[in-house]
């Protein structure tokens, strides 16, 4: 087929994509007014897990399925971006991970808002200024991320997703390699690029700074004197740093998991995590009667960590992600059985358990 006759035919599926995308989203917008007469969430991660599954099933042509997924990450993000102007706040500034991981999720479509700390993440959603947050949970070389743990005990929010992001750091810089006399970054970068920085500069000195973004205006701003920054790519091409060598972490698959806050939880989906607090008695082995309450039912815990209370020294609360919904029959006759032995259970919320 002559080049020309094969471009009208592309230009005419083009029209019709769009007139099928305008017809899609005058559907979903009247799905978004019947959920806002009902009172429900606009986004629902349930949905989008189910479509994006049936999706990857139904593929038969020359796309891959990440290729479909992320064409269909954007449709549904231009769909929310017409609900109430739909604002997801997150760890900022502009170009961090977390920043990132809500792009992952939320597509380019929606209202950003780039908060100064985990605390304020979460006092933007109790105050209704943005609809959802994103934070950090844990990294699979570091751990758990504390202060996310902690902000939970006291918070109303209810976690509704998650998303795992692979984290790439790379090494940025405006200067040559051998002028670095001082890294920038956040001390959790750090610690995953440990054994790198003792291979590659063993005498530079590590400056901790609140974020990778900052730590490449940083860089930027003092290149003169040396500087160079660990961090993403997206923190380079924000603040016109050159990516020296990519992949430093110590581990190559070096993932983090973060969280979608919100005011509710997620249906059942069939495929889902439920997290949860618990505080026990301080009597002799509370703890292990406890954990018995999720052994007895069969239902698996796939995570567990304690945290000083900060109410009485020596009193821990322990943070529990288990397999299943907090509606499933096991998985609630086991919090029923762990509130004997507790002196406080908290659910956090259920969501869909997506590992990609």
């Amino acid at each position: 087929m002559p080049l020309d006759d094969i471009r009208k035919k592309i230009d005419h599926l083009d029209q019709q994509l769009l007139d099928l995308l305008s017809d899609r989203a005058d559907l979903v917008h009247e799905v978004g007014e019947i959920k806002k007469k009902e009172g429900l969430q606009i986004y629902a991660p349930d949905r989008e897990d189910a479509l994006l599954r049936r999706l990857a099933k139904m593929n038969s042509g020359r796309l891959p399925e990440r290729s479909i997924i992320a064409i269909y990450r954007e449709i549904m993000s231009a769909a929310l971006a017409l609900e109430d102007n739909l604002t997801v706040a997150y760890l900022g500034p502009e170009g961090t991970w977390t920043h990132q991981a809500a792009i992952k999720k939320f597509g380019h479509s929606i209202a950003y808002s780039p908060q100064p700390n985990f605390a304020e993440v979460f006092d933007q959603v109790a105050r209704r200024k943005a609809h959802y947050g994103v934070v950090p949970i844990e990294n699979s070389t570091e751990g758990a991320v504390s202060h996310t743990l902690d902000l939970f005990v006291d918070s109303h929010l209810q976690i509704c997703a998650q998303i795992l992001l692979r984290i790439d750091h790379c090494l940025l810089s405006s200067i040559d390699r051998d002028q670095i006399t001082t890294l920038y970054s956040h001390p959790q970068v750090f610690g995953q690029c440990r054994n790198w920085i003792l291979r590659n500069f063993p005498d530079v000195d590590l400056v901790e700074v609140s974020s990778t973004t900052k730590a490449a205006k940083l860089a930027h701003k003092n290149a003169a004197s040396g500087a160079a920054a660990l961090g993403g790519k997206l923190a380079a091409e924000l603040n016109g740093l050159e990516v020296i060598e990519e992949s430093i972490q110590d581990r190559a698959t070096n993932t983090t998991r973060f969280l979608v806050i919100g005011e509710k939880t997620c249906p059942a989906t069939g495929n889902d995590r439920t997290s949860i607090l618990f505080s026990i008695h301080d009597r002799p082995g509370s703890l292990v009667n406890a954990l018995k309450a999720f052994d007895k039912l069969n239902v698996n815990m796939s995570k567990i960590e304690s945290r000083p209370s900060k109410q009485r020294d020596w009193e821990y609360i322990f943070y529990v992600d288990l397999a299943g919904h907090c509606t499933d029959k096991p998985v609630a006759d086991a919090l029923l059985e762990l509130e004997k032995h507790c002196s406080l259970v908290k659910i956090f919320g259920s969501y869909p358990d997506i590992r990609a």
